[in-house]
Order: C-alpha cells, then structure tokens, then sequence
C-alpha cells in the first residue's frame, strides 16, 4: 500500500482565517489622472477631439487639399483620431458618472492599442504634412498660390492633438504593463 503517511511527508496546517482574511484583501492601485475613467483621462480626451476637429475643419475648408497625398494622409488620421476620441470621451464620461473603474485588463488592452494605432497615424500624418508644407513655403516659395497658413495650422493642430493622445497611450500602456 502506498499511502502517504504523516511522519514521511507532514502536511501543514490550513491557516487561520485572519491571515487567509489578510491574504485575500489586495491594495488596488489609485487611479492615475490621465487614466481610462479619471476626470484627468476625460479632458484629455476633450483636448484630443477638439484639436483634431480644428486640423479636420481648418484642412476641409481649403479646396486644393486633395491634390497633395500628404494632406489627404493628414485628413483621414485626424478623422479616425475624432472618432476614437469622441468613442473614448462618451466612455469616460459614463464612467464618471456611474463611478465605474475602467481597469479591466481586456478594456485596458483596448485602449492601448486603439490610442497606439491613432496616435501612430496621427504623429506620421502630421510629420508628412509638416515637410510638405515647408517644401511648398520654404523651398518653392509658392505660398502665394496655396493656403500655406491653413495647411501650417492644420499641421500645428494635428501635432497638438498627437501630444494629447500620447499621455493616455503611455498611461494606459504603464497601467497594462505593470499588471
């Protein structure tokens, strides 16, 4: 017979129910402003929309936008960037209101890869449209024939947008890292 007998291999005692009381309460990490569902984490999700819908509306409104592959780029990011910011705002906001926590580590990895994505596109958009305009200012002084004012303003709006998707990526990639 091969049963295991108590002076061979001794089994310990199950703890106590205080320590196992103990054990089971976890410190949860505080929210950190800037977050998926923290006031901070809200406007910075405001300042992404607007920024990017200033870019969109000051490029729509030029008419010789389409003739520059760079500009079209640029016009395409900042409209993902408007809806995944607007998505994003309406989900900070719910959860403001309802005081919900959005450290879920699915919802959390959505995030992350969705603010990537976009501020991938938005960054590399707005370095396009930066070199073609300063090709069409700088270099081939043909400003009087374009809207180099509007397409240096969209540019500049679209830069400050990325700069305000890129602390929620690095949050919510921290957040995601660090589980």
């Amino acid at each position: 017979m091969y049963v295991s007998r108590p002076l061979v291999h001794p089994v310990e005692a199950p703890p106590t129910t205080d320590v196992a009381a103990q054990n089971a309460l976890r410190v949860r990490m505080k929210d950190v402003q800037g977050m998926p569902g923290t006031p901070g984490g809200f406007a910075l999700r405001l300042c992404q929309l607007c920024f990017a819908a200033i870019s969109l509306s000051v490029m729509a409104t030029t008419s010789d936008f389409p003739t520059v592959t760079a500009f079209c780029y640029l016009v395409a990011a900042v409209s993902l960037q408007c809806v995944w910011s607007l998505s994003m705002a309406i989900v900070d906001l719910y959860a403001l209101l309802v005081k919900r926590s959005l450290r879920n580590c699915k919802a959390v990895c959505f995030f992350t890869i969705g603010d990537g994505i976009t501020s991938t596109l938005t960054f590399a958009a707005a370095c396009a449209s930066a070199g073609i305009t300063v090709l069409i200012a700088n270099d081939l002084n043909k400003c009087g024939f374009n809207h180099c004012k509007r397409f240096e303003t969209a540019t500049a709006m679209a830069f400050i947008s990325w700069f305000a998707v890129s602390p929620t990526f690095l949050l919510n990639f921290w957040s995601l890292a660090s589980r």
